[in-house]
């Protein structure tokens, strides 16, 4: 059980609720985590547009989920595990062995040479709270990714704190929609 409140839309803040609504037409179903952050509604503001941004950035939808997963798996956030798993696998984002890796924490078990390298990337950049070497960057850049990329990796890393820190601050259980993706 969380220890704060997951709010449905009836018990939301008013300033929430849309956004809460909007979840269950999206989803068909209201993640815990939105619930969870409808205690803030900014941070439930900030999640869904920054969301949207970390969406529309120049990395490939699969991409996008390779740093998801690694932050996720990272902070120790099963319940954003679950959920960037589900969509990398729904959505054939990733082949199964990117999933795994990516689960795993190992950039070695990749099929994707450029993925294995923004997982590598990924798994710097958070232990290193960016402070990544030059030659990290560099293996990264000379993957095929560019400057820009760098940067919106860094994005989805806050991103995922936010989301993971919240779920591991209110101990959220994972929506039955999402156990088998655990």
């Amino acid at each position: 059980m969380a220890r704060l409140p997951v709010h449905t839309v009836e018990t939301a803040p008013e300033a929430a609720k849309p956004r809460v609504e909007a979840a269950l037409k999206a989803n068909g179903f209201i993640p815990n985590l939105i619930g969870v952050l409808a205690n803030a509604p900014e941070a439930l503001a900030f999640y869904q547009e920054v969301g949207k941004l970390n969406a529309a950035n120049s990395l490939t939808p699969g991409e996008v989920e390779v740093v998801q997963i690694i932050a996720a798996k990272t902070n120790e956030c099963g319940f954003c595990v679950a959920g960037h798993t589900k969509i990398a696998t729904l959505k054939k984002l990733l082949s199964e062995k990117g999933v795994q890796a990516s689960r795993n924490l190992n950039p070695a078990e990749f099929d994707d040479a450029k993925l294995a390298a923004l997982a590598a990337f990924t798994q710097a950049v958070m232990a290193k709270k960016g402070a990544v070497s030059d030659a990290e960057l560099q293996a990264f850049l000379d993957a095929g990714y560019n400057k820009q990329q760098s940067v919106e990796v860094v994005m989805g890393v806050a991103l995922a704190t936010l989301c993971n820190y919240t779920n591991n601050l209110a101990q959220t259980d994972i929506n039955p929609e999402l156990r088998d993706y655990a």
